[in-house]
C-alpha cells in the first residue's frame, strides 16, 4: 500500500479508488429502490409504509458506524502515511470496539422500548405490526451493519478498494435474492425483508474479512487501552459523516411536510420521485468522497503536499464535470426519468418534471462541496467540514425553505437546495481566499524579518 501510494501517478491511484467506490455506491442506491419495489409489490402500501417508519433505526446504525469508521479510518491513514503502523492498528481496534459498543447500547435501549418508539416514529394501528416486525430484526442484529460498515471503510483505507467494492456488490445481489426468497417464496413478510438485509451484510463481512489474511494487510486486532485523545480525535473527525446522514433525514422530512401543505399528495409524490433520483446522484458524489479520503489522509500524514494537492484538483475537475453532466440530463430528460417510476397522473408528472429541472441545478455545485468537505475532514479541519455538512441540508437549507417558497411558491421549494449549495460553495471560496491571504502575510513578515 505504502509503495503504491508513494510511487504510482496520482491519476492512476485516483481512478483505482474512484471506480470501485462509484460502482459500489451505485449498487447501494439501486438496491434501495429495488427493496422498496419488492416490498410494495408483494406486501402492499401499509407494509411499505411500515418499513419506511422503521427505516430510521437502520439510518442511526449506519450514521454511528460512519461517524466512528470515517473518523478512525482518517486517523489510520494519517498514521500509515507517517509510518506508524502499530499506532494505526491500535486506532483500527479502538474504532471497531467503540462503534460496536455504541451500537449495542442503542440497540438494547431501543429494543426494550420498541413499542412506544415505533409509534413515536409515526406508526398507526395499520402500520404498527409491519414497522414493529421490521424494527425488531434490525435491533437484534444491528451490530452486523456496524461491523460491515467499519470493515468496508478500513479495508478501503488499507489499500483494498476492489475488495470493498466486491463486498458491496455481493451484498446488493444477495439482498435482492434473499428478498425474493423470503417475500415471494417463504412468505415471511417484512421480517423476511429485514433478514435479507442482515444476511446480505453478513456475507459482505465474510468477504471483507479475507483482507485480514493478506500479506499486504496492516489491519490487525491488537491489545489496547482506550486513549481519550485518540477516541476524541476519531469522534471529532468523523462527526461530519454522522451529520451528513442526519442531514438527509432533515432534508426529506422538511420537504415532505412543506409539500404536503402546499401541494398535497401530488407534491409529496413528486418529491418522492425526485428523492429516488437524487439518492442515486448523491451516492455518486459520496463514492467520490470515499475514493479520495484514503489518499488525502495518507498524503497528509506523510506531509506530501504536492500529491495531496494533485488529488484534490483531480477530484474537483471530475466532480465539476459530473455536475455539469447531471444538470444537462435533468434539463433534457426530466420526462423520461419520471416515467421510469410508473404511470402517474398528469398533475404528479408535471410537478416531478419541474422539480427535476430546477433541483438538478444543485449538482453544478454539490460535487465540489462534497470534495472540499471530504478534503477538510481528511486533513483534520473539522470545523470547516462540519460547517459544509450542517449548512447544506440543515442550517442554510431550513432558512431558505422558510423564505423562498413564500416568495416563489413551489419553484422556491425546488430551488432551495441549489441556492443552499451555491451559498456553501461561496463560503468555501472565501475561506480558501482567507487562508491564501494569511499565508502571503506570513511570507511577507518572514521576508521583512
Amino acid at each position: 500500500m505504502s509503495d503504491s501510494l508513494t510511487n504510482l501517478p496520482v491519476y492512476k491511484l485516483f481512478f483505482r479508488y474512484l471506480i470501485p467506490s462509484m460502482i459500489g455506491m451505485m449498487l447501494m442506491a439501486a438496491n434501495v429502490v429495488i427493496d422498496g419495489i419488492m416490498v410494495g409489490s408483494r406486501l402492499g402500501a401499509e407494509a411499505l409504509a411500515g418499513v419506511g417508519i422503521a427505516g430510521p433505526v437502520y439510518t442511526i446504525f449506519i450514521a454511528v458506524s460512519l461517524w466512528i469508521g470515517v473518523g478512525g479510518a482518517t486517523r489510520y491513514s494519517m498514521a500509515m502515511g507517517a509510518g506508524k503502523r502499530e499506532k494505526a492498528r491500535v486506532i483500527f481496534t479502538q474504532a471497531l470496539v467503540l462503534s460496536f459498543s455504541i451500537t449495542l447500547v442503542i440497540a438494547l435501549a431501543a429494543y426494550f422500548f420498541r413499542e412506544p418508539l415505533v409509534y413515536a416514529l409515526g406508526a398507526n394501528p395499520d402500520t404498527y405490526p409491519h414497522a414493529s416486525a421490521y424494527m425488531t430484526v434490525l435491533l437484534l442484529f444491528g451490530f452486523v451493519f456496524t461491523i460491515e460498515s467499519i470493515f468496508s471503510v478500513f479495508v478501503r483505507n488499507d489499500g483494498g478498494p476492489n475488495l470493498a467494492m466486491a463486498a458491496l456488490v455481493t451484498a446488493a445481489l444477495a439482498n435482492v435474492g434473499f428478498n425474493y426468497l423470503f417475500l415471494f417464496v417463504l412468505n415471511w413478510g417484512v421480517s423476511g425483508a429485514a433478514f435479507a438485509t442482515v444476511i446480505a451484510c453478513t456475507l459482505a463481512i465474510l468477504i471483507l474479512s479475507t483482507h485480514f489474511f493478506r500479506a499486504s494487510s496492516n489491519l490487525k486486532l491488537v491489545r489496547f487501552t482506550f486513549q481519550k485523545r485518540v477516541v476524541w480525535m476519531i469522534i471529532a473527525i468523523g462527526f461530519p459523516s454522522f451529520l451528513a446522514e442526519i442531514g438527509m433525514s432533515v432534508f426529506t422530512v422538511s420537504h415532505n411536510l412543506l409539500l404536503e401543505k402546499m401541494a398535497g399528495t401530488d407534491g409529496v409524490a413528486a418529491f418522492t420521485i425526485l428523492n429516488y433520483v437524487h439518492s442515486v446522484m448523491l451516492m455518486l458524489f459520496l463514492g467520490m468522497g470515499s475514493a479520495i479520503q484514503p489518499l488525502i489522509s495518507y498524503y497528509h500524514g506523510a506531509q506530501d503536499e504536492q500529491r495531496k494537492k494533485e488529488t484534490v484538483r483531480l477530484a474537483l475537475f471530475v466532480s465539476a464535470g459530473a455536475g455539469v453532466l447531471f444538470f444537462v440530463i435533468g434539463r433534457l430528460a426530466a420526462g423520461p426519468i419520471v416515467s421510469i417510476f410508473g404511470d402517474f397522473p398528469p398533475s404528479v408528472t408535471s410537478l416531478a418534471v419541474d422539480a427535476i429541472g430546477l433541483f438538478f441545478i444543485a449538482y453544478l455545485f454539490m460535487g465540489i462541496n462534497f470534495v472540499m468537505m471530504t478534503y477538510y475532514q481528511s486533513i483534520g479541519r473539522v470545523r470547516m467540514a462540519v460547517w459544509i455538512t450542517s449548512a447544506r441540508e440543515i442550517a442554510v437549507m431550513l432558512l431558505l425553505l422558510a423564505v423562498l417558497p413564500r416568495v416563489f411558491g413551489l419553484t422556491g421549494v425546488w430551488l432551495t437546495i441549489p441556492v443552499s449549495e451555491l451559498i456553501v460553495l461561496l463560503t468555501i471560496i472565501q475561506y480558501e481566499r482567507n487562508i491564501r491571504f494569511k499565508r502571503a502575510d506570513r511570507r511577507r513578515e518572514q521576508l521583512d524579518f
